[in-house]
C-alpha cells in the first residue's frame, strides 16, 4: 500500500459513519497489540482551545528533550498534520506502512461478524501504532468529539486530563445544555487522575467538580487571575503569569495567554510527576509553539488573517481580537461554514465589525452553500457577494482592499487550509 492508496483507503470508512463508543476500537486495537497502553498521554478535551492548547503542551515538553507526539483533528492542508511527532508530520511511507497493518486487523474484525471501524477509529488506531513503534515519551492526545465515547478515550488515565473551555457546539451528538456537554467532555476523567481545569460557567463547572470528587481525582483549577498582558502586535505577545515574568508567544489573541496559561498548569502538573521540565523550557516552548488557522497572519499589505472560529464563542473571539489589534477599522470579511453550525449568532456577533462579506463553500458534504449564506447575511450588511470558489474571494477581497484594510477569512476549518495554501502557491 502506498500513500494515496492509503489516503484512498481511509477516506473510503467515511461511509461507516460517525459513531461514538469504545467498543470497535477496543476491538481493533487489541487485535494491534495495545500498543495504545504502552504509552503515557496528556488528553485534551473542551469545546474551543484544544488545538492551541496541546500546541503549547507538547511544544515545551520538545524543548525538555522529549519525544512527544501530537495527535490533532482536523488538517489543515495535508492529512499527515494529524499525526505528529515533535512538530514533524508523520512520514507518508509510514502512514502507508501502519495503515496496511491496521487494514489487516479491520478485515479481520468484519471477517469476524464485528461493525467495521469508523475513519476516526482507524485513524486513531494508526496514531497509536506510529507513536508505539516510535517510542514516544509522552502522547498529548487532543479528544475528536465530546470525550465520553470518543476513540481517543480508550486510554487508561493519563498522567493528566485538561479540560479547556466549554460552550455549545456539537449538540446533536453532546446534549442542548452545557452542563449535558460536560458530561461528555467529562468522561476523561477517570479513577485517581489529576484534572487541569479551564475556568468554566457555573453550570459545567458543578459536572466537572462532581466527576472529580466521584472518581478521587485531583482537581487543579487555573488562576486567570494571575495573567497580565503587557505587550501585543502582529509579531506575538508578551505577559505575566504569576512567578514567570515576560512570557512570550507568538500566537495572537488575548484567548491564547489563557490557553497558555493552562498548558503551564499541566506542565506544573507534569513537574510533580517527576517529569522534569524547567522554566527555559516552559520560556522556549511557549514562544515556539505554532498553531496554523488560529488568527494567523498571511500577508501584511493588506493584512489578511485567516481563524479557525466556527462556533459562537469561537467567533465573539475573533471580534473582540479584531478590535483589540485594529480598533475602528472596518473588515472584509471572507465566510464560509457547515449548515449545522448556529451561522445567524456568528453572523450577528461579527457583522458590525463588517465593512463587505464575501461567501464561499467550504469542501464537506455539510456546507452551507455561499449563495444561501449570502442571502441570509444580506440582512446584516449591504455589501455582500457569494464566490464560485475560494481562490475567486481570496482575489477579489485583495482587489478591493487598500494596503490599510484588513481581510480575516473564517467560518470553517474546512477551507482554511484551502486559503492557506492558496498564499503560499502565491508567493512562490
Amino acid at each position: 500500500m502506498n500513500y494515496s492508496e492509503a489516503l484512498e483507503y481511509i477516506h473510503g470508512t467515511k461511509k461507516f459513519g460517525w459513531k461514538l463508543g469504545l467498543h470497535n476500537i477496543g476491538t481493533l486495537l487489541e487485535l494491534m497489540g495495545n500498543p495504545h497502553r504502552k504509552l503515557k498521554y496528556v488528553h485534551v478535551a473542551g469545546t474551543n482551545g484544544k488545538g492551541s492548547t496541546v500546541a503549547f503542551i507538547s511544544s515545551i515538553l520538545a524543548e525538555a528533550g522529549y519525544k512527544v507526539g501530537i495527535y490533532t483533528s482536523p488538517y489543515l492542508e495535508k492529512f499527515t498534520e494529524r499525526i505528529r511527532i515533535n512538530g514533524d508530520d508523520i512520514p507518508e511511507t509510514e502512514l502507508a506502512r501502519i495503515t496496511g497493518f491496521v487494514k489487516e486487523k479491520v478485515d479481520l474484525m468484519v471477517e469476524r461478524g464485528e461493525n467495521h471501524p469508523t475513519e476516526f477509529e482507524i485513524v486513531t488506531a494508526i496514531a497509536f501504532q506510529y507513536y508505539f513503534e516510535s517510542k514516544c515519551d509522552i502522547v498529548v492526545l487532543e479528544v475528536g468529539l465530546g470525550g465520553r465515547f470518543d476513540s481517543t478515550n480508550i486510554i487508561d488515565t493519563p498522567l493528566a486530563a485538561v479540560i479547556t473551555t466549554i460552550n455549545y457546539d456539537h449538540m446533536e451528538y453532546l446534549g442542548n445544555t452545557l452542563s449535558k456537554i460536560a458530561f461528555e467532555k467529562a468522561g476523561i476523567i477517570k479513577k485517581g487522575g489529576d484534572v487541569v481545569l479551564y475556568p468554566q460557567q457555573p453550570e459545567p463547572e458543578k459536572v466537572f467538580l462532581d466527576a472529580c470528587r466521584e472518581r478521587n481525582c485531583t482537581l487543579h483549577q487555573v488562576d486567570f487571575s494571575r495573567l497580565c498582558l503587557k505587550e501585543y502586535g502582529m509579531e506575538g505577545q508578551v505577559f505575566d503569569l504569576g512567578s514567570y515574568k515576560e512570557l512570550k508567544i507568538s500566537l495572537l489573541g488575548k484567548h491564547q495567554l489563557k490557553n497558555a496559561a493552562v498548558a503551564v498548569k499541566t506542565v506544573e502538573v507534569l513537574r510533580e510527576k517527576g517529569i522534569g521540565i524547567d522554566e527555559a523550557a516552559v520560556r522556549k516552548g511557549l514562544m515556539n509553539a505554532k498553531w496554523p488557522g488560529r488568527l494567523e497572519v498571511l500577508c501584511k499589505e493588506p493584512v489578511f488573517l485567516i481563524d479557525g472560529a466556527h462556533n459562537l464563542e469561537g467567533v465573539k473571539n475573533l471580534a473582540q481580537n479584531l478590535s483589540l489589534y485594529f480598533p475602528g477599522k472596518k473588515v472584509i470579511f471572507i465566510f464560509g461554514v457547515l449548515k449545522d453550525k448556529d451561522y445567524k449568532s456568528m453572523a450577528e456577533v461579527i457583522s458590525p465589525l463588517a465593512g463587505r462579506f464575501i461567501t464561499v463553500t467550504p469542501e464537506n458534504e455539510r456546507a452551507m452553500d455561499a449563495k444561501d449564506l449570502a442571502i441570509l447575511l444580506k440582512s446584516y450588511c449591504k455589501n455582500v457577494d457569494a464566490s464560485d470558489t475560494i481562490e475567486e474571494a481570496i482575489e477579489k477581497s485583495i482587489a478591493l482592499a487598500t494596503s490599510d484594510d484588513v481581510i480575516c477569512a473564517f467560518g470553517s476549518l474546512y477551507y482554511i487550509g484551502d486559503v492557506r495554501k492558496h498564499f503560499r502557491l502565491r508567493s512562490r
